[in-house]
């Protein structure tokens, strides 16, 4: 049975979780306010799970076992950018805003309340007390303050850092004046942060849940410096206790989290060097509880039809895009003729029918659901003799060779080689170098490859605004060293015309705001830099020992799997 979650983030669900409902907020600008919930119900239809029978009401104690194929990269989240650590990250680390859980409905975090003034420009948080760093020192609204500072700083190497482009004097951290503080922010006292954008944005408060935004504390990133990320210290619901690399990864639980009663889990152990299909017959013996890469595609079907297994396996579907980036800066990727070649070159049915049909092909670079996605947009259909035709216009009729970049967890070789057959269909020789996650973003991030599969690494929504989908991944903010704008594409009118459409931020300016990113998008893709191929299902499997509302195991937000709420049936 499909379960949909209500654009009030099942009030009923969330306080049999122990989550606490806050008061309504002090917002000044009742415009706003319905802005920020037009945003949140226009995606909340997209939390549809395919769910077993209820759970069992929670316990306190046990712990979970959890594999990857590769090790993570990270656990600093001024740095950290992958699915892999995504929702670990957010299981360290606190902002002040966050979403409640299984939803895309925000709420505050460190947070206690905000008032946002009558222009929308200016934001001021009151922070809760009592809340501690796992190292036990009280946080204080400076934290806050330090810590955005940190993800925007040049030095730190942020993927994120333009996501903070709208407070005032981030142009003058990123910029030739090299300022080491942003004007904008202020902490008046150990629990005021006062915001000051340079313009209204609509995606502000979305930023403040973002790993980007989470709070560091600095003394530590002192100790560690560039090894913080492999000794992470935050405010959230579990604690780091020890790495090894490729191995393994332990986390405990926080006593002094503010959430009362959470997390449930004692432990979280996460074991790295597991293959997928290997981790699916352990945890059918009983001895692991989530396979974090995914169900293979050659054990999909079998596990589905087994009715021990059936009742394991939660699907969700996710605000995602997979695609193939070309880097435009790499000849012959240069040329327009020769992207528009490649997006009519691959048989995107194909790719689906690789994952057992668990995807949508897809045309554009939003997903279907997302505010301003155009129904009506054709795209390039696949025609290899057009393809070929366009490579002899670009003056390649002989083809040319190239290299394309995949991670190297099934499916994604496999697909890499359809894409590879696609492509010498038409005249292009690509060499696949199928690499662990890390060594792939690396080669987008440094611009070394010339094409990236992104399967494994897709985009999936930070937020849930059509603006995620642009800023860091095809904004000029994003093609930097360490970026995820693995094309480089740049394009400074498109990256206008996304700041106008942010600054729309009135409930009466947001069906024009859609309709402003739908033709951001369409040019976008007159450009071609992607070849936007599905949108997917995600499906988790897990033990029959572990509890939790089916909509955590596929958690729109904390993906793969909001580990703070989940919880052993089994424990004492």
């Amino acid at each position: 049975m499909d379960r949909r979650v209500a654009p009030d983030g099942g009030r009923l669900f969330l306080e049999r979780l122990g989550v606490p409902l806050d008061p309504a907020i002090d917002d000044k600008t009742g415009s706003l306010n319905k802005m920020k919930r037009f945003l949140l119900s226009a995606v909340a239809a997209l939390a549809i799970i395919a769910a077993g029978p209820a759970s069992a009401d929670p316990k306190q104690g046990g712990a979970a076992v959890i594999t990857f194929n590769n090790d993570l990269t990270t656990l600093d989240p001024a740095i950290g950018y992958d699915w892999q650590n995504w929702s670990v990250i957010k299981s360290i680390f606190d902002g002040l805003m966050d979403y409640k859980p299984g939803t895309t409905e925000l709420t505050p975090d460190l947070a206690e309340s905000y008032t946002i003034s009558d222009d929308g420009q200016t934001y001021t948080f009151k922070l809760r007390d009592g809340i501690k760093f796992h190292n036990g020192r009280a946080l204080k609204a400076a934290d806050i303050k330090y810590s955005i500072e940190r993800a925007i700083n040049p030095a730190t190497q942020s993927p994120g850092g333009g996501f903070f482009g709208s407070i005032k004097g981030y142009d003058d951290m990123v910029g030739d004046k090299k300022a080491t503080e942003l004007s904008g922010i202020s902490a008046p006292d150990d629990k005021t942060v006062v915001i000051t954008l340079t313009r209204p944005d609509a995606t502000f408060l979305h930023v403040m849940a973002i790993n980007f935004a989470f709070v560091v504390p600095k003394e530590e990133v002192d100790k560690y410096g560039a090894d913080f990320g492999k000794h992470p210290v935050g405010t959230g619901a579990f604690k780091f206790v020890d790495w090894v690399a490729g191995q393994k990864l332990e986390l405990e639980r926080n006593a002094d989290y503010y959430k009362k009663g959470v997390p449930y889990l004692d432990k979280l152990s996460f074991e790295f060097g597991q293959d997928p299909t290997v981790a699916v017959l352990r945890l059918k013996k009983g001895e692991i509880d989530i396979v974090g890469d995914g169900i293979p595609p050659a054990q999909f079907t079998e596990l589905l039809n087994d009715p021990t297994t059936k009742d394991l396996i939660v699907a969700g579907d996710q605000l995602q895009t997979v695609y193939v980036t070309m880097n435009v800066k790499t000849p012959p990727l240069d040329n327009l003729k020769v992207r528009q070649a490649i997006n009519m070159a691959i048989n995107k049915d194909r790719i689906v029918r690789i994952i057992n049909n668990r995807a949508v092909t897809a045309n554009q670079v939003l997903p279907k659901g997302m505010p301003g996605y155009d129904k009506d947009y054709a795209g390039y259909a696949y025609d290899p003799a057009a393809a070929k035709k366009l490579l002899a216009d670009a003056g390649l009729k002989d083809g040319f060779s190239t290299e394309l970049y995949a991670m190297n967890v099934d499916p994604n070789p496999r697909i890499a080689q359809a894409i590879q057959q696609d492509l010498a269909a038409v005249g292009i020789k690509a060499d696949i170098k199928s690499l662990a996650q890390a060594e792939v973003i690396a080669a987008g991030g440094n611009g070394t490859a010339p094409m990236v599969w992104s399967g494994g690494m897709a985009w999936i929504d930070d937020y849930p605004d059509p603006s995620d989908f642009y800023g860091p991944i095809l904004g000029c903010a994003g093609a930097v060293e360490g970026g995820w704008n693995w094309s480089k594409y740049c394009n400074q009118g498109l990256d206008q015309r996304a700041a106008e459409a942010d600054a729309m931020v009135t409930a009466a300016q947001q069906a024009a705001r859609a309709e402003k990113w739908k033709g951001i998008f369409a040019d976008v893709m007159k450009d071609a830099p992607w070849v936007p191929v599905f949108s997917e299902t995600r499906y988790t499997f897990h033990s029959a020992r572990l509890g939790g509302d089916a909509i955590l195991f596929t958690d729109p937000i904390h993906l793969p799997v909001n580990y703070d709420y989940i919880f052993a049936k089994d424990a004492q």
